[in-house]
């Protein structure tokens, strides 16, 4: 179990250093200048525990060995054996021993010196510039002290635990960016479910194919870690470990440079020599003409997907970019511009492997926008529809709130699979798993509640199980349709008659709104007040019926023409062009019709359409319904809270009543006491 208290300590320890940056930083900037300096000294913590294995092995086998010598050696052998190195002498402490006018001249050589793969990593961080930035603020030897002696090694910091620090800081350095990013740090024992309902068909003891896992929005790594972390649980030897080591290939992708260059140098620090970290923005091509590097996964397929995009992201600033796949991995639709995570769903889906090589599943954490979102033809509506026709959806699992350091929102864990078993195929099980968690014994950012063992194993039964009941409700993957129908009805007066009404025109007069309103209405009456140039202050005065025999302004022309004798010689056009000149009022009398929208429940038995939204309508609507008229495509949306609402009876008013009263008297007795007294 991680140890949070530990982590805070740790987090504001840092902080605290952190607030000699004031006057010369904005706490925004915080992160490119402090959490860089972490990670190199993370990393040089590796390197320390390198050095020492490799003057151990040296002293042992050249006792004799003079210091210098020694000294060589171990750079020698660190730059021949590991995976990363550096091949200066320098470290933040001896950095800082020298002479304090040489700091910046050591330190950019200390951070030149390092293997091609860590100064990826801290080019991501674009920390050489930020140096520059951090000497003129006369703080570079500050902010090394600051990490030069604390132990960041991954023996007393895991990857989780890492992010977890990485996470605190971030709130605590910018409140307002953490949630517009929608960036929300997934607990490890939230993976743990998401990992063991994959149902990883990997065998540490008979395994002889590598196996795939993929996270589009891999953040620090954590998912990718603790999927790995649970399949190294179930090997027996190191035999199996090596198995695992080999054959499982962790790949991921991640956008913001910061998050990216943890991930990759954790998975640097672990050997993770296989692993395929990558830093670009999955959700779009990786072209020439996009302005950010794009999916570097693209065209690969993987056994396994996991990952927890952002919450409610806004991707409108690369929406022309993303829309160059509109005719391949989003053909199925796009999601609202306000809400992107479905966008990582189907690029998810565009990696699933065919059948006959296995299929692919997929987890996914979602909050509540992408169940129901959108309306029928919407893009949301489109892609839960296209989902669930192809039969991906297996299972859904409501989890419960304030499971985040950053959010309390309800989460929901989306099953997907393009081979589910015989058993499963054309159903979708919903998991209510709300009630499954503690309190956490000290609150972590808004985090207040947990999964232990026994919540985790209540979850992963229920579904391995994949049986109805009490917590857990199956359905067809027809039972989400609706249909959309458009009506309009003829509403109706106190004596239950239909209604007719006159009332302003709502538009301008016009043959095409005049046109508008008689589709609507059917015929229907116009009074027309026109001020006459002919009198001062006269009106004229026009009563036209509108039945579409002939157009409104032809009507008017005609009956001005009739009426007003100082017309009686102009031609129609004439009278037209007159009639629109003048300042005029109108009212229409018609019939008193609403328009409204049905959401209907599909029915797969219901065979004659037609007849069963007339009787559902008839049923439901009490006025005559004049017309209506159904959206072309079923619409598709996932209520859980709606199936597994339970019906509380509220309050009695007499039960109210006397709680009242007898807060009354409780209040009037202490009003007494106080008197007393």
């Amino acid at each position: 179990m991680i140890n949070k208290e530990r982590l805070n300590n740790l987090s504001n320890e840092i902080w605290k250093g952190a607030i000699k940056l004031r006057g010369k930083f904005k706490a925004k900037d915080y992160p490119s200048v402090i959490l860089p300096m972490i990670m190199i000294r993370r990393i040089e913590c590796v390197l320390e525990t390198k050095r020492e294995a490799f003057k151990a092995e040296l002293l042992q086998k050249t006792p004799d060995i003079s210091e210098a010598d020694l000294e060589k050696r171990i750079k020698v052998m660190e730059t021949n054996k590991l995976a990363f190195f550096n091949k200066s002498d320098w470290t933040l402490s001896k950095i800082l021993k020298d002479n304090s006018l040489d700091v910046e001249v050591h330190f950019r050589h200390y951070i030149n010196s390092y293997s091609p793969n860590i100064d990826e990593i801290i080019e991501k961080f674009d920390y050489k510039n930020t140096v520059t930035q951090i000497v003129r603020a006369n703080r570079l030897a500050s902010i090394i002290e600051l990490a030069k002696d604390e132990d960041f090694s991954p023996e007393r910091l895991s990857n989780i635990e890492m992010g977890y620090v990485y996470e605190e800081l971030l709130q605590k350095f910018s409140q307002d960016d953490a949630k517009d990013t929608g960036e929300h740090f997934t607990p490890r024992e939230i993976i743990r479910v998401m990992v063991e309902l994959m149902e990883i068909d990997f065998d540490p003891a008979t395994a002889t194919q590598a196996i795939s896992i993929y996270d589009p929005a891999c953040g620090t790594g954590g998912m990718l870690s603790i999927s790995k972390e649970h399949l190294l649980d179930k090997a027996k030897s190191d035999a199996e470990l090596k198995q695992v080591e080999e054959l499982v290939l962790l790949n991921g992708q991640e956008y913001l440079a910061q998050n990216y260059a943890v991930c990759k140098a954790d998975m640097i620090l672990k050997g993770e020599t296989r692993s395929k970290i990558t830093h670009g923005n999955s959700l779009i091509p990786d072209i020439e003409s996009t302005k950010d590097d794009g999916d570097q996964h693209s065209g690969k397929q993987f056994d396994y997907m996991i990952s927890n995009p952002p919450f409610g992201v806004n991707w409108s600033d690369y929406k022309n970019d993303a829309e160059k796949f509109t005719s391949s991995r989003y053909r199925w639709g796009t999601p609202d511009i306000s809400d992107g995570a479905f966008l990582f769903l189907l690029s998810m889906i565009e990696k699933m492997k065919p059948v006959n090589l296995g299929g692919s599943k997929i987890a996914i954490l979602f909050n509540g926008s992408p169940l129901s979102n959108g309306d029928a033809l919407s893009g949301a509506s489109e892609i839960r529809r296209h989902i669930l026709k192809n039969d991906l959806l297996d299972s859904i699992i409501m989890m419960p709130d304030q499971m985040f350091y950053n959010t309390g929102i309800y989460t929901y864990i989306w099953l997907l699979n393009n081979n589910k078993p015989a058993h499963k195929k054309n159903q979708v099980l919903i998991i209510n798993a709300r009630g499954q968690c503690e309190k956490e014994p000290k609150a972590f950012g808004n985090k207040r509640n947990r999964l232990n063992d026994e919540h985790r194993h209540w979850i992963h039964s229920k579904f391995f199980a994949w049986q109805a009941d009490e917590d857990c409700k199956k359905f067809s993957t027809t039972d989400f349709a609706f249909h959309k129908v458009k009506i309009v009805y003829w509403q109706a007066d106190e004596q239950d008659k239909p209604m007719c009404l006159r009332e302003p025109l709502p538009s301008q007069l016009s043959n095409a709104n005049i046109a508008k309103q008689l589709e609507f209405y059917g015929d229907f009456s116009l009074y027309i007040a026109i001020k006459s140039p002919f009198e001062d202050d006269a009106v004229i005065t026009i009563e036209i019926k509108i039945d579409g025999a002939k157009a409104f302004e032809t009507l008017l022309a005609e009956h001005l023409k009739k009426h007003v004798s100082q017309l009686k010689d102009n031609t129609l056009n004439d009278i037209k062009k007159w009639a629109k000149a003048q300042q005029t009022e109108a009212e229409f009398y018609h019939r008193h019709y609403l328009a409204d929208t049905e959401y209907i429940p599909f029915d797969a038995s219901k065979t004659d359409k037609t007849q069963y939204i007339n009787q559902f309508l008839a049923t439901e609507i009490d006025y005559q319904i004049i017309r209506w008229e159904e959206v072309e495509q079923l619409g598709y949306e996932i209520l859980p809270n709606k199936y597994f609402y339970q019906y509380v009876e509220p309050t009695s008013s007499e039960q109210l009543l006397n709680e009242f009263w007898a807060l009354e008297q409780e209040a009037a007795l202490l009003l007494k006491s106080l008197e007393d007294s």
